[in-house]
């Protein structure tokens, strides 16, 4: 997939990273593009358009461990003008808990219920399958915080551990390793289950790089066993529907997606009927050109934002 094989990717650049995408897109949704975007400085230019801001977290909220600087400012003075402000985040490896309390120390205050997850779409969805022994991708030092309620084992070098799986849950894969992924494929072709992906993101912009992120396994796995993993989080609409559960009724044109990164921000906003806002000098593409890789990708946001 044109894309390095370890969990840090310091050395992987903006046109490697989009090509990842480009190279899945048979597996993402498809939406329907066409106006010309409109070039704008912050999210405060869009105030007057704009009544709902879902927003992004990586490259829009952090980059990595740090705020982006003047950000939590910008969002409260949003929320004191009365907008609705939530998050809309591919943030799986986290439990709800931690991930609440990495926001109020980057200086945001955003209510548990108004940060949607793509833990949470993936835990709606264990809820409603059938009670399984699944193999866990994650990092164990983070806790079993919201996958209490489910017979989950942690998936390291023991080979036995994937075969007695009965399905697949992928939720981090900062500790993820090639040796790993040789055993879940192994696994996996001599024995069909299900595997669920709670991040589809392939790779997420951190404070050096880029991190690999689970959906980059998720896609080997699909391409090594037949196997088509079940997504959730963007672009998929499963994250949306939690999105709009909490919001109840609003008007689409004057909801906007806000984020770093064409192939699930704003891919996924667009097919769940809602403005785009791509941020140009933060996060994926980090003061890249943006025109390039929109004319290339054929997803054209709405807003181009200079940063959030």
């Amino acid at each position: 997939m044109g894309i390095c094989q370890s969990t840090r990717c310091n050395n992987l650049n903006v046109a490697e990273a989009f090509t990842s995408y480009e190279n899945v897109r048979h597996r993402l949704p498809s939406a329907k593009f066409g106006r010309a975007s409109k070039a704008l400085p912050n999210l405060d230019a869009l105030a007057d358009e704009i009544d709902v801001f879902l927003l992004d977290a990586f490259g829009v909220l952090n980059i990595g461990d740090t705020a982006i600087k003047g950000v939590p400012e910008r969002v409260a003075r949003l929320q004191k003008a009365g907008k609705r402000v939530m998050v809309v985040s591919n943030a799986a490896g986290f439990p709800h808990a931690k991930l609440m309390e990495k926001y109020k120390s980057l200086g945001y205050n955003f209510s548990p219920e108004d940060v949607i997850t793509s833990r949470k779409a993936t835990l709606h969805a264990l809820h409603n399958a059938p009670s399984l022994k699944w193999g866990l991708m994650a990092t164990p030092s983070l806790g079993r915080g919201d996958i209490e309620p489910f017979d989950m084992t942690y998936l390291a070098e023991d080979a036995a551990a994937y075969d007695e799986a009965e399905a697949f849950v992928l939720l981090g894969s900062a500790e993820w390793t090639e040796a790993r992924q040789s055993l879940l494929e192994a696994s996996l072709r001599k024995a069909p289950r299900p595997v669920y992906v709670g991040n589809p993101d392939i790779v997420a912009p951190r404070e050096t790089g880029f991190s690999v992120e689970p959906g980059h396994f998720a896609h080997r796995l699909a391409d090594q066993t037949g196997i088509e993993p079940e997504f959730f989080g963007k672009p998929f609409g499963n994250i949306f529907d939690l999105a709009f559960a909490r919001l109840g009724d609003v008007d689409p044109e004057r909801t906007v997606m806000v984020g770093d990164s064409l192939h699930t921000d704003i891919l996924g906003g667009q097919a769940a009927g809602l403005k785009t806002a791509l941020i140009a000098d933060f996060g994926f593409f980090g003061g890249h050109d943006v025109e390039r890789p929109i004319k290339a990708s054929g997803i054209q946001p709405d807003y181009i934002l200079k940063r959030p």
